[in-house]
């Protein structure tokens, strides 16, 4: 399995939902950052399992403990490792997925691709289990994108048919992100909050689950990261986003929206502002040309699947006796994903802009 990802600034992930850890390793970072270990528990709190309805009822302390490359709360420039223990797991849930994969999930694929012997407790490998080292790694990566003025966040933007407002693309501030990414539900418009907890109980009064999608934005970038062609923005933080469980689309700036538009009302009307910096009047481009970053905020629209471990019966298959069953799933599994995939998605955001600025030599 290869799991690691970065070119200047590379993460590696390792574990499963059900050993004894996981954890991740980050190379590349500079030397001499301090490390603001409360801002990284605040960023586990908001994914952390088990705090209401919403969740798994996993109880999992998520606690990182950073274990090489920091000395007196400070990078040293080695590898940063960093383990979670993992504590509250029922292995015995998933006896029957050895033999009879979950639809929609990736228990056939990886049967066939690892010859059976992949780890199908919790999900293995391919758990959002293994999101929460990917949320730690990206904290240390978003409190090093302060020091050089980029801020990282995003909201809820639906769940189900419930939908939240969409950020402004030309005026979402560092003040806006920094107040949503001190949510656990985080949403623009506080209204909607009740009703896509609603659609997300239904699902779960149904045995079923609910998809939906997150607005991740990033403000403070200067002008000229990236490259065109295929080491382009939209390229390397695609990569990196469809690396957390469940992505099933990611659109930057109008996204799909610019199939019916005509270039009169596509393109970003361009100005000098009161202080003399070239900014645009519009920003359906997302903050990127050319694969490479233009000023403006950065905007991504990601899209999420719900959680194929749903506990009303599905048809699947038997692959030992190569007969047709009706799987009923067992274990603890979340309705929807979206409100604890939030933090994961801002995290691998934070650590593609990272390796980005990293590679223009801008750290």
């Amino acid at each position: 399995m290869k799991s690691s990802i970065g070119e200047s600034i590379k993460l590696s992930v390792f574990g499963e939902s059900h050993s004894e850890a996981i954890g991740a390793v980050l190379e590349g970072l500079p030397a001499g950052k301090i490390i603001d270990f409360d801002y990284i528990l605040s960023q586990m709190e908001r994914r952390a399992p088990g705090r209401d309805n919403t969740t798994t009822n996993r109880k999992e302390d998520d606690i990182p403990e950073i274990i090489s490359g920091v000395l007196n709360g400070v990078t040293t420039g080695a590898p940063l490792t960093l383990i979670i223990k993992n504590k509250d797991h029922i292995s015995k849930n998933y006896d029957n997925l050895k033999n009879m994969p979950r639809p929609s999930h990736s228990d056939y694929a990886a049967y066939m691709k690892y010859n059976g012997f992949n780890d199908v407790r919790g999900g293995g490998h391919f758990s959002g289990r293994l999101t929460a080292p990917i949320v730690a790694a990206g904290a240390i990566c978003r409190s090093i994108l302060k020091e050089y003025g980029i801020t990282v966040g995003g909201h809820i933007f639906n769940i189900g048919n419930v939908t939240d407002r969409q950020f402004d693309p030309v005026n979402v501030s560092a003040k806006e992100l920094d107040a949503l990414s001190s949510r656990y539900f985080s949403v623009i418009d506080s209204n909607c909050e009740t009703e896509m907890r609603k659609e997300i109980e239904t699902a779960r009064q149904e045995l079923d689950s609910v998809g939906g999608s997150v607005e991740l934005a990033a403000v403070g970038l200067p002008v000229g990261i990236g490259n065109p062609m295929f080491r382009g923005v939209e390229n390397i933080l695609s990569n990196i986003i469809y690396g957390i469980p469940a992505v099933k689309g990611v659109s930057f700036g109008e996204g799909f929206g610019y199939s019916v538009l005509r270039g009169s009302k596509a393109n970003d009307s361009m100005c000098y502002d009161e202080n003399g910096k070239v900014v645009c009047k519009t920003n359906h481009c997302g903050g990127i040309t050319g694969g490479i970053t233009n000023g403006m905020p950065l905007t991504v629209m990601v899209a999420l699947k719900p959680t194929p471990s749903i506990s009303m019966p599905q048809e699947t298959v038997n692959l030992k006796t190569k007969t047709n069953e009706t799987l009923v799933i067992e274990g603890r599994h979340d309705p929807c994903i979206v409100p604890r995939a939030l933090p994961a998605l801002e995290a691998a955001l934070a650590l593609g802009i990272l390796d980005l600025m990293s590679e223009g030599g801008k750290l």
